[in-house]
């Protein structure tokens, strides 16, 4: 509990009162989480809830067995309360509470006894033997200190032996003790050791400063977020009231176009009306008049049956005949006119509903504005015709991770000629995004980076675009020194994404970093110069390596365990061992391994014992191992046969693929190969260095790049989508774009 007092050393009473009762602490006890309460309030509040939770942070509570009376006093507590009433209680007129103010007031205080005396009960009390070590503070000692005087703290009696003050410490048990009870409790031997107080008080002080070093800036960071919080609570009802404001408008602006639409259909349904309304009226009375013509001839024609005579039927026959014809041969338009207006949907309301739901998104936002000075993007060197990805990182004012609106967000990017080359801009996480694009010519790009209008820092950015041949990173050149290589043989990738590098010719392991190609570290391998030969690791991270001689004499041939440090664990030299080359190891610890001598492909235990022998007969110089366990199979490449021969784990030949050739899909020497996270299958030539890739059945799918380093021997897939390449003869790794 922080101190609260001023420096005129007034109390502030929030800090000297119990939250739970509210009253000042009476024996205040200190709970683990270092909140401080009545004993009597903690033992109530511990008979009502279990497990016990602290009143003010709600962390749970283990009791010690003592149960609350087990807990520490609060010391501090309570001398501030002494020194709080004290102060309150010193002043002119107070009675001395010995001779009840017979004498003169009150003008001291013992701290031990906790009464105010005169100046008379004073020195009397100072005379008693068994008082003599008592602290007496004075009314001009109160008077002049701005705060707590450090003499001015209770002595600390033993709960066991009340009259004896604490005054040693046993180490072992990590408690406070008496004289008393380092002769009888806690005598020292093989179980106690107390040692005097002020022996141990400067070490636990240093410890709480070291605590207090730790714990500050902690602190403070709480306090900058705490901070930050109260300032976005603070702001969160305006952003959410502007939002409100924008969806409010951006809806209304949809009703309106709704409601423009809906206006716009009735109107034309009541134009379509009046015009087929017309149409049908213009036709009621063509008919009408020429139903009314037929009715009329007809009607004539009846009553001249029915009531003329003959003279008269004779005379009007031709009359009538003659209109008849003329109605009859006069054209009438009887077709059937349009005569309902129908409305129908454009688009149907679920389509709608489905496209109203979309209308409109609600985001929660960091309110922390994002600083273009601190937002940052990694440039990496790109291949012409491939998919290339640059990643920023959006930086808030507070240097964190901070969300933007993809609109604020604009990457430009721009050929050697000028012209614009088409970027994508997709957010990935929390302030993280991924700029893409794919160039299609050679040479120097300009990538700008902008947010809200500001450039980001080292916008703009350059962008070398390389042809599909040229490596975008090259690691190492000839040498014995950091950095350096020497006739690498094999990579592998390690635990953490880096790329371990076998050194045949200096007899090493070199790791470096696969994005940036430092140095990290390296160690020396046993078995002599120009011995290892093949490199893999287990599911331990530790890495297995092969070792054979140029030569093919017998001696030297091992497979050597490295622990991730480099310190040699396991040496294997299993009889059947000649040659060895490329390894590989599966996640149970078995071990494939390539033999030369053999011709043959070796499947071992962890322990080196052999398990069988495969393909005898089949290979002639097997080289490097890749092994797709979810498939049960191993892919080895023959350097003589220019094919790669595929196996199951039982020793049966399923297939292989490839023929001499420089063309694609053929072979000139293979050696590298592995597997990507598809199946598809990877394979460089060493004679002409071709970098192809084929798919699970053999397939020829395409050719990556043609290695330039000089001889690839072992190769590796990394987690960017980069293939990296030893180059025996080039003394360095060159890494490819593989996708």
């Amino acid at each position: 509990m922080a101190s609260k007092i001023q420096g005129s050393a007034d109390f502030d009473e929030q800090f000297l009162t119990c939250p739970v009762c509210m009253l000042h602490f009476r024996d205040p006890r200190v709970l683990p989480c270092l909140h401080t309460f009545c004993r009597e309030c903690l033992q109530e509040w511990a008979t009502k809830q279990q497990p016990l939770e602290c009143p003010t942070c709600r962390t749970q509570v283990s009791l010690p067995d003592r149960g609350v009376d087990g807990l520490r006093t609060n010391f501090y507590v309570n001398n501030l309360l002494d020194f709080a009433a004290v102060k309150k209680g010193a002043g002119p007129g107070v009675p001395c509470q010995v001779c009840e103010g017979k004498a003169e007031g009150a003008r001291s205080w013992c701290v031990q006894c906790a009464v105010l005396l005169c100046d008379s009960c004073t020195n009397t009390h100072r005379k008693f033997p068994g008082m003599k070590g008592h602290q007496i503070v004075t009314q001009e000692n109160l008077e002049a200190s701005e705060g707590v005087p450090s003499s001015f703290q209770r002595k600390s009696f033993c709960p066991k032996h009340e009259d004896q003050v604490l005054t040693f410490y046993c180490e072992p048990c990590q408690t406070l003790v008496c004289v008393a009870c380092t002769v009888v409790d806690h005598r020292p031997g093989d179980k106690h050791n107390p040692v005097e107080i002020g022996s141990v008080v400067e070490r636990k002080k240093r410890d709480l400063q070291k605590l207090i070093a730790n714990v500050e800036p902690r602190e403070k960071d709480v306090r900058g977020t705490l901070k930050e919080v109260e300032r976005e609570l603070s702001e969160l009802p305006t952003s959410a009231d502007a939002a409100i404001e924008q969806a409010t408008a951006y809806f209304d602006q949809l009703i309106a176009l709704l409601q423009d639409r809906k206006e716009e259909v009735v109107q034309q349904i009541d134009s379509n009306r009046q015009e087929v309304g017309k149409s049908l009226e213009t036709q009621k009375e063509a008919i009408e008049f020429e139903l009314a013509g037929l009715t009329s001839a007809s009607e004539f024609c009846k009553q001249a049956l029915e009531h003329d005579s003959d003279v008269h039927v004779i005379e009007v026959e031709g009359q009538v005949r003659q209109r008849a014809e003329d109605l009859l041969t006069t054209p009438s338009d009887l077709t059937a006119r349009p005569s309902q207006v129908v409305f129908s949907e454009g688009t149907a309301v679920a389509e709608f509903r489905h496209d109203v739901a979309r209308a409109g998104c609600v985001q929660v936002r960091h309110t922390g504005k994002v600083d273009a000075s601190k937002c940052s993007v990694e440039i990496k060197p790109a291949v012409v015709n491939y998919p290339n990805v640059s990643p920023l990182s959006t930086i808030d004012e507070m240097g964190r991770p901070c969300v933007v609106a993809k609109d604020d967000v604009t990457a430009t990017l721009t050929d050697p000629s000028g012209h614009a080359v088409p970027t994508q801009l997709q957010e990935k996480g929390r302030g993280l995004w991924e700029i893409s694009y794919t160039p299609e010519v050679t040479g120097k790009h300009r990538l700008e980076v902008k947010i809200n209008g500001w450039s980001v820092a080292g916008s703009p950015f350059e962008v070398r675009v390389q042809s599909r041949d040229t490596p975008v990173l090259t690691i190492g050149r000839e040498g014995d020194g950091e950095g350096e290589l020497f006739h690498p043989t094999d990579v592998v990738l390690d635990m953490d994404g880096n790329i371990a590098v076998l050194e045949r010719g200096n007899g090493r392991v070199q790791i470096f970093d696969a994005k940036t190609g430092q140095s990290l570290r390296s160690f020396p391998v046993d078995g002599g110069s120009r011995s290892p030969w093949g490199i893999d690791m287990d599911s331990n991270g530790q890495f297995i390596l092969t070792f054979c001689n140029d030569f093919g004499f017998t001696g030297n041939q091992a497979i050597r365990v490295y622990s991730r440090e480099g310190k040699l664990t396991k040496t294997l030299k299993p009889d059947c061992l000649r040659l060895p080359a490329g390894v590989a190891v599966l996640q149970d610890g078995r071990m494939v391994v390539a033999d030369f001598t053999q011709q043959s492909c070796l499947l071992l235990q962890p322990d080196g014992s052999l398990i069988r022998d495969i393909g005898k007969g089949q290979l002639q110089n097997p080289q490097f191992i890749a092994v797709n366990e979810s498939r049960d199979l191993f892919f080895v490449t023959d350097f003589w046969v220019h094919k790669v021969f595929v196996f199951d784990l039982e020793g049966k030949l399923k297939f292989s693929f490839g023929k001499p050739g420089q063309n694609e899909g053929e072979f000139s020497g293979p050696t590298g190969i592995t597997v990507d996270p598809a199946g598809n299958i990877v394979v460089v030539n060493c004679g002409n260095g071709r970098l192809q890739v084929f798919g699970p059945d053999g397939t020829y799918l395409r050719t990556v790049a043609t290695v330039t380093g000089g001889d690839p021997y072992g190769i590796a897939l990394t987690p960017d989508n980069l293939i990296a390449v030893a180059c025996l003869w080039g003394h360095c790794v060159e890494f490819y774009r593989y996708k």
